[in-house]
């Protein structure tokens, strides 16, 4: 893996895409000066923004890595069997989503303050229930800051009592903002109760704690909604 073929590939990516350094910064929240870096061969981005990159301009992270810029190959009989693929998909999720399966129930949890907004589901049985939570998208106050460690858990909140069901958490070298950990943020829980009791009072909370370099901490602390309590 040669830093400095990767660096002319990524400016390459830039300079052929009409962006500056600081647009390119932009688009995948980091500063100028990283991008600088990387196409100097002085530094490398983290593997997810690798990953973002091959998926924005086409390329095979593989090929990336090795420096090669190589699009990949959309023939006409693979963008069929695409397009059939994720139309059976989507109505195995139509299927999934609103009908029975095995007993399954579905109910949608929403976040309930200014700052996140959320997709997240329970899925229950007269035996065991689920959660699902991905897509969270901060949208509070513009907050460029870049933290060095996040983490975000999942818990029931039960009067004064306080019950961890998951977290995730981002401790990698280079700092990134909250919106940026957010997107990045996914929970799936299996069989965490024997009933669907969890949502009646609305007991679910995520509480994400942001640290900055010099150690200051910020929590946010997100109530989360069923939209219909569990039968």
């Amino acid at each position: 893996m040669d830093q400095e073929k990767i660096g002319k590939l990524i400016r390459d990516i830039r300079t052929k895409n009409h962006m500056s350094q600081q647009q390119f910064a932009e688009k995948y929240s980091v500063t100028y000066q990283a991008v600088s870096k990387w196409e100097n061969g002085k530094n490398m981005p983290d593997i997810a923004i690798l990953k973002q990159i091959c998926e924005d301009y086409h390329m095979n992270l593989n090929d990336l890595l090795d420096a090669k810029k190589t699009k990949k190959k959309h023939t006409k009989k693979w963008v069929i069997g695409s397009i059939l693929g994720i139309f059976v998909l989507f109505l195995v999720l139509l299927i999934f989503l609103f009908t029975r399966q095995d007993g399954f129930e579905f109910k949608k949890l929403t976040a309930s303050c200014d700052d996140f907004t959320l997709y997240g589901s329970i899925a229950y049985t007269e035996s065991k229930s689920s959660i699902y939570i991905s897509n969270i998208s901060y949208c509070g106050e513009e907050d460029k800051q870049k933290y060095q460690k996040l983490l975000c858990i999942l818990y029931e909140e039960d009067g004064k009592s306080k019950t961890e069901i998951s977290r995730y958490h981002y401790q990698e070298s280079e700092p990134i903002t909250i919106e940026k950990f957010a997107s990045m943020i996914e929970l799936h829980v299996d069989h965490y109760e024997n009933t669907c009791n969890i949502s009646k009072d609305d007991s679910l909370h995520l509480e994400i704690e942001a640290t900055e370099l010099d150690g200051k901490i910020t929590t946010y602390k997100i109530p989360l909604t069923l939209s219909d309590h569990c039968d």
